[in-house]
């Protein structure tokens, strides 16, 4: 059963369709994409998803039990106000003090636990962000623009962290982000949106898809279309496997 499945949302702000007739689903332990531009409605997409913006037709289905992390772009947090960073983690959890170690320590931030929220950087911010989301021991983890603030070499280190989690954690990930490079070396699917669903499927069919080149432009459809994976069938622009030919036919 699918974790998470949109059917046919559409989200207005006045006049203005901020998202039109999108459908996804999110597959258990799968890293699922959502890419676009500036104002596509990535953002309002995921608070949708969250049960943060109501729907104007449409609908959204979670299994049931389905435990969901989110790490959203910002927090606007006073940053006059004192708060460590294991107050921050824990605030409106129930977490015990073993709990907080093990996640603190789990992306790398432990050393950070007395610190004041106020101080960090932008790597160990996005660092604190996922302990928060990931302190439920979430089957989803849903992760808008994760290394926003973050150098190039942090957001590898932090991409790479999130990569591992993944795999030793066995969740699945629903990540919005501007990075082409990631997304196409490291999704299961892509979806490309622009208010409504211009693409979506495997990596390397969305970077053939004509509404990708007209996006990001033919030069970064053919720049970051380096997704290959082998095997033994094809696949349609919508991703999904071709029937294999006939007998004696290529």
């Amino acid at each position: 059963m699918s974790m998470l499945e949109v059917a046919g949302v559409t989200k207005r702000f006045g006049s203005l369709v901020a998202l039109s007739d999108i459908s996804l689903r999110v597959e258990p332990g799968e890293l699922r994409a959502i890419i676009g531009p500036n104002g596509a409605g990535k953002t309002t997409l995921v608070r949708a998803l969250l049960g943060l913006e109501a729907l104007d037709s449409g609908a959204i289905r979670r299994r049931p039990g389905l435990v969901i992390g989110y790490a959203p772009q910002r927090f606007d947090i006073d940053r006059a106000i004192p708060l460590t960073v294991a107050r921050f983690v824990s605030l409106g959890r129930s977490a015990g003090p073993g709990e907080l170690t093990k996640v603190l320590r789990d992306v790398g931030a432990e050393r950070l636990a007395d610190r004041q929220f106020s101080e960090l950087s932008g790597g160990e911010l996005q660092r604190v962000v996922l302990a928060r989301a990931l302190i439920r021991d979430p089957h989803l983890l849903v992760l808008d623009e994760p290394v926003r603030g973050v150098d190039y070499a942090g957001e590898a280190e932090l991409y790479t962290l999130i990569g591992r989690l993944r795999t030793e954690r066995g969740f699945g990930v629903l990540l919005v982000s501007h990075d082409l490079h990631v997304v196409m070396a490291q999704s299961d699917r892509v979806m490309c949106l622009n208010r409504h669903v211009c693409c979506s499927g495997v990596p390397e069919s969305v970077a053939q898809h004509p509404e990708y080149a007209r996006l990001f432009g033919p030069q970064a459809a053919r720049a970051f279309g380096l997704y290959h994976h082998h095997h033994d069938h094809s696949h349609d622009l919508a991703g999904e496997p071709r029937p294999p030919p006939p007998a004696g036919r290529t």
